[in-house]
C-alpha cells in the first residue's frame, strides 16, 4: 500500500472529484459515512454515550460537521463545538454547517479565543476534527491550550483522519491531540509509523472512501505499507518434483558460550522458512547443543571452544547469516572481516556482527551489495549515530542504505525497511509481545532461509518481516502477548505461511 504525502492526497482528492466525477461536498459526505460506520461498530448507540465534536474551520472540520449530522440521525446524543480559528472557513465547511438540523437536538456552540474550555463526564466521547493533515506549523496560544485541556480530560478521543496538530511528514512541534483512536481515510500517513507519535495516534484504522485507484497506482512514492496482498504476490510456489537442493543451502555463523540459545532460535527459524539445507557453524561448546536441539541442521565446528574464530569454505552455500550470539572476541572480529571480504553475494548481518562493525566503521565498505542489516534502535545508533527524532533517523537510515548499497531493516513496531533505491517499507504485522529476547534471532534465521531459496533480497526482507510479525500475531492470539517467547515465533511460522495462502 502506498503512503502519499499531504500534497499528493490533495491531488488525489482533486483528481477523484474531477474524474469520477463527484462534487467535493459529496466526497466529504462519503468520508463522513465511512467514519460513522466504523464509529458505530466501536461505540454502539445502545451505550448511550454523549459525543462532543470539535470542528476547525477547514475541510477536516467539515468532515466533523457531516459526522455530527449523521450520528445525530442515528440517534446518538451529539454536541458540536465550532472553533473560530482565523477568519476563513472552507466552502464545504460552510455547506455542512448549514445542513446541521436545527430541531433535532444537535446543539452547536461556537468557541472563540478566551472562551472557557468545556468539561465533560468521563463516559462522554470527544471527536477531534480541528486540524487536518495539511498542518505544517505549531499550534500555539488559545488553541494549543484547548488541545492540552482535551488531552488532560479522562475522556476517550477519536481523531478524524489525523490527530490535530500532528505533522504528517515531519517531526511535530507544538500541541498535539493524544487520540485514543485515529480513523484515517483511504491511505495511512507516514507519521503513523514512528514511535514518537504512538501516544498521539492511539489505535489507528484505515477506511476506504473510494478515491481514484488509477491515480494511486500511477503516483510515484517513496514510502509503502506492507500488506497481506502485497506479500502474497511474493510467495514462491513449490514444484512437485522439487528436492532439498532446489531450496538452497544456508550457512549460519552463530552462538558462543552462554549464547547458544540464539543459535538454536536462528537455526530453527531458518529451517522453518523452507530452506532445503541448513549448516550451522558454532564453537566447540555448541556442537552437542546443536546436534540435540536442531537435528535437521548440519553442524560445522570451529577450532575454538567458546567463540568463533574462523568460518567454513563458503562455496557450498547460497547465502550466509551471521551475528546471533557470537560475542565480540578479537578472533571473532577478524573472522568476520575476512568473511566480508570473501563473500560477494547478499548476507544477513545481525546482533554482534553489527556491534563489531559499529566499533570498526572502516569495515562497512566490505559488506556485500544488497546484504540485509537488521539492527534494533540501539544497534542502529551505535552503527550510524544519534538523531534528534524518528523522522531524522529514518532519513539517516535511507541515506546509509544508499551509501552502503544494502538493505537496512530497523526493528520495532512497524519495522522500517530502507532500500538502496531510496524507498522505505513499513511493516503492518507484529505486537508488543514480541519484545522479548530472541525475537531478532528468529528474524535473522528466517531471512537467511528465504535468501537461500532464491528470493531476491528485497522480496526476502519484505516477506520475512511480514511473516515474522504474523507469526507473532498468531502466537499472541493463542498464548497472549505477555506469555509470548521467541520460540513461539518459530512454532507459528508454518501457520503464518498457511495464513498467507488463504
Amino acid at each position: 500500500m502506498k503512503i502519499l504525502t499531504p500534497a499528493q492526497i490533495r491531488a488525489l482528492d482533486a483528481y477523484t472529484i474531477a474524474n469520477e466525477p463527484i462534487k467535493s461536498i459529496d466526497l466529504m459526505e462519503r468520508a463522513a459515512n465511512a467514519f460513522v460506520n466504523w464509529f458505530m461498530q466501536q461505540f454502539p448507540a445502545s451505550q448511550q454515550r454523549p459525543i462532543n465534536i470539535f470542528c476547525g474551520p477547514g475541510n477536516n472540520g467539515g468532515d466533523g460537521l457531516a459526522i455530527a449530522r449523521l450520528l445525530n440521525r442515528k440517534y446518538y446524543s451529539v454536541e458540536v463545538y465550532v472553533c473560530e480559528i482565523g477568519g476563513n472557513r472552507s466552502p464545504d465547511f460552510e455547506k455542512n454547517l448549514k445542513k446541521i438540523p436545527s430541531r433535532r437536538g444537535l446543539p452547536v456552540t461556537t468557541l472563540k479565543e478566551q472562551d472557557t474550555f468545556p468539561n465533560f463526564e468521563k463516559k462522554e466521547i470527544i471527536i477531534d476534527a480541528i486540524f487536518g493533515s495539511g498542518l505544517n506549523r505549531a499550534i500555539t496560544g488559545y488553541w494549543a491550550m484547548l488541545i492540552q485541556h482535551l488531552n488532560a480530560l479522562p475522556n476517550e478521543i477519536v481523531s478524524v483522519d489525523i490527530p490535530s496538530g500532528l505533522y504528517a511528514e515531519a517531526a511535530t512541534i507544538g500541541a498535539v491531540i493524544h487520540a485514543t483512536y485515529t480513523l484515517s481515510f483511504e491511505l495511512p500517513k507516514r507519521a503513523f509509523f514512528f514511535p514518537e507519535n504512538q501516544d498521539r495516534i492511539g489505535n489507528c484504522y484505515i477506511q476506504p472512501i473510494g478515491l481514484n485507484q488509477q491515480f494511486i497506482q500511477n503516483e510515484k512514492v517513496d514510502n509503502y505499507l506492507i500488506t497481506k496482498n502485497s506479500v502474497q504476490s511474493l510467495l514462491k510456489k513449490r514444484n512437485k518434483f522439487s528436492h532439498k537442493g532446489t531450496f538452497g543451502h544456508a550457512l549460519l555463523m552463530v552462538g558462543s558460550l552462554g549464547k547458544m540459545g540464539a543459535a538454536i532460535l536462528a537455526t530453527k527459524a531458518c529451517l522453518r522458512s523452507g530452506a532445503g539445507l541448513v549448516t550451522v557453524h558454532v564453537p566447540k561448546c555448541g556442537y552437542t547443543i546443536m546436534q540435540l536441539g536442531c537435528p535437521e541442521a548440519m553442524t560445522s565446528v570451529d577450532a575454538e571452544e567458546h567463540y568463533l574464530s574462523d568460518y567454513p569454505a563458503i562455496e557450498p552455500y547460497k547465502t550466509i547469516g551471521v551475528g546471533c550470539g557470537i560475542d565480540q572476541k578479537e578472533a571473532t572480529q577478524k573472522a568476520l572481516f575476512a568473511l566480508l571480504q570473501q563473500v560477494d553475494s547478499p548476507m544477513v548481518l545481525d546482533a554482534d556482527a553489527l556491534n563489531i562493525l559499529a566499533n570498526n566503521p572502516d569495515q562497512l565498505k566490505h559488506i556485500p551489495t544488497n546484504s540485509i542489516l537488521t539492527p534494533h534502535p540501539k544497534e542502529f545508533e551505535r552503527l550510524f549515530g544519534k538523531t534528534m527524532n524518528d523522522f531524522a533517523r529514518n532519513e539517516l537510515q535511507l541515506a546509509k542504505a544508499k551509501a552502503l548499497n544494502c538493505i537496512i531493516l530497523l526493528k520495532g513496531a512497524n519495522t522500517a525497511i530502507a532500500l538502496p533505491d531510496g524507498t522505505c517499507y513499513f511493516n503492518s504485522t507484529g505486537n508488543p509481545g514480541m519484545a522479548t529476547g530472541g525475537s531478532g534471532d528468529v528474524l535473522t534465521g528466517l531471512l537467511t532461509g528465504l535468501l537461500a531459496q532464491g528470493y531476491t533480497p528485497k522480496s526476502a526482507v519484505i516477506l520475512g518481516v511480514y511473516l515474522h510479525g504474523l507469526a507473532g500475531d498468531l502466537a499472541a492470539k493463542d498464548k497472549g502477548q505477555e506469555s509470548l517467547i521467541a520460540g513461539d515465533l518459530v512454532d507459528y511460522i508454518g501457520k503464518g505461511f498457511q495464513n498467507l495462502k488463504t
